[in-house]
């Protein structure tokens, strides 16, 4: 599963870098186009997932601007990731 978090982080890394490049050099033809709507979205999607984060996990777990960064840069696998820290602290507990 460890491999699979980081495997998803480069491949979102990459995507945001390819999408920020399109704005500042874009491509030619449609893919422009489909890129700056692919940001719009991933940008919508990931202030989304901090809402998220931020309602299940401000509880539970003591949350610095860093976290709310890495959700929204990450997505879905920081999410994921701040998951299995809660499962880990309830077995403890």
């Amino acid at each position: 599963m460890k491999v699979m978090l980081v495997l998803g982080r480069i491949v979102t890394a990459l995507a945001w870098l390819m999408m920020l490049y399109n704005l500042i050099s874009p491509f030619e033809g449609g893919i422009a186009v489909a890129l700056n709507i692919l940001f719009v979205m991933t940008i919508l999607m990931h202030c989304f997932q901090t809402f998220i984060f931020h309602s299940l996990f401000s509880k539970l777990l003591e949350l610095k601007k860093s976290d709310y960064l890495q959700v929204f840069l990450f997505g879905v696998f920081s999410l994921l990731q701040y998951r299995k820290q809660v499962m880990d602290k309830q077995a403890q507990s």
